[in-house]
């Protein structure tokens, strides 16, 4: 995921450069004493996207009750949380506060992009590793063709979400002629619809309109006019919940009946609140899990998810967040004495984790090999339609 502001965070960036540059020693320790490792989570708990960090906090925490009965030969993962209040600037903050001053082993955050790129250069000048749950552009692990040794994903990136999209449209919805929205100022929405529109042409559809937006517009009437006058018989729309959910609505207003399929952007109960159920019938996103897949590993999370946290669903915020914990604490155990170079290492050497949202194999670019899941609208509610294997 990746939220749109990047304003600020290059004076951030300098700012915290001297403290980058000699704290780097003082955090390889990572150890909260002799019982307990300490670990860092830097998510948006407030601001525009709070709704993931908030998803994200919980299944973290589940993971990390389950984890510390346990423990991990001998000691428990003690949380360190800070609020980047969904902007790249304070998440840049919150990594240096984390690094220099919390001297964790491993930092988890943040749910989007932007928020965790912001982060990249802190990780990889002080050599401790930073897990984003559900950050998918591809530049965060490898950019330029170079890998950054320090930083690791749970999910899978944007170009498999935008051609798994496409592949649906044309093989299972049979579509030919395809609309594309998009939020102009994320590289999120952009990477997604790149992907998207390349799949979609070589399985022999054509684009026949492409429009944008700017992020927190919240009158979409004209452009989608545009867009309703194209004829399109699928529209791709990769965007935030926030957006999405008015877009969806106002089409439905206007005439556009057309299916709208988008990424785990969408995936907030926020978005049935703001487009409303009826709106979002024939609707699809792709997504890293589905709370109704049948799956026994699956449902086990499902289940004591709801028992801690009073009857709720969660969502795939929540599974990526329960299956970073388990990732990290898999690696942790692997890595010897919990140091962050170690912990790095055997984090990159990941094979065959058996998690919530799939069998996790890290690729030489720091990328989970993993399986999307098709959820299908239905009233206000996600449902279960297809997986789609790598």
């Amino acid at each position: 995921m990746k939220k749109r502001k990047l304003a600020g965070i290059f004076l951030s960036l300098s700012l915290s450069a001297g403290v980058m540059a000699g704290c780097g020693a003082a955090s390889t320790g990572g150890s909260g004493g002799k019982e307990t490792i300490k670990v860092g989570a830097n998510l948006e708990l407030s601001g525009g996207v709070a709704s993931y960090g908030q998803s994200i906090a919980e299944g973290l925490q589940l993971g990390l009750d389950e984890i510390n009965k346990k423990g991990i030969k001998g000691k428990k993962i003690k949380l360190v949380k800070v609020d980047n209040k969904s902007e790249a600037a304070e998440a840049t903050n919150g990594a240096v506060k984390l690094v220099s001053q919390d001297k964790v082993a491993a930092v988890i955050g943040a749910a989007t992009s932007t928020n965790t790129l912001a982060q990249v250069q802190i990780a990889q000048s002080n050599k401790v590793p930073l897990v984003t749950p559900t950050g998918t552009n591809p530049d965060i692990t490898n950019k330029d063709g170079k890998v950054n040794d320090y930083v690791f994903r749970t999910c899978f990136i944007d170009p498999f979400q935008g051609t798994v999209a496409a592949n649906f449209a044309t093989d299972k919805l049979k579509t030919s002629k395809a609309a594309v929205f998009i939020d102009s100022a994320s590289d999120y929405s952009k990477g997604l619809a790149s992907a998207f529109k390349s799949a979609y042409k070589k399985n022999g559809g054509s684009i026949v309109a492409e429009e944008a937006y700017v992020a927190k517009d919240t009158d979409f009437r004209a452009t989608l006019t545009r867009l309703k006058a194209a004829k399109p018989d699928f529209i791709f729309l990769p965007g935030y919940y926030e957006e999405v959910g008015l877009i969806i609505k106002q089409a439905r207003e206007i005439g556009i009946t057309a299916p709208f399929m988008g990424g785990d952007g969408w995936d907030s109960p926020k978005l049935v609140e703001i487009a409303g159920p009826e709106a979002l019938n024939n609707t699809y996103i792709t997504n890293h899990y589905s709370s109704g897949d049948p799956d026994k590993k699956i449902q086990d999370f499902v289940n004591a998810f709801k028992k801690k946290y009073k009857g709720k669903s969660p969502d795939a915020f929540s599974a990526l967040g329960y299956d970073t914990a388990y990732y990290l604490a898999d690696a942790i155990k692997r890595s010897g004495d919990a140091s962050p170079e170690k912990i790095a290492k055997a984090l990159a050497k990941t094979k065959d984790l058996s998690l919530v949202s799939g069998k996790l194999t890290l690729d030489k670019k720091h990328d989970p090999i993993k399986s999307a899941s098709i959820l299908e609208y239905k009233d206000g509610k996600q449902e279960f339609n297809t997986k789609i294997n790598p």
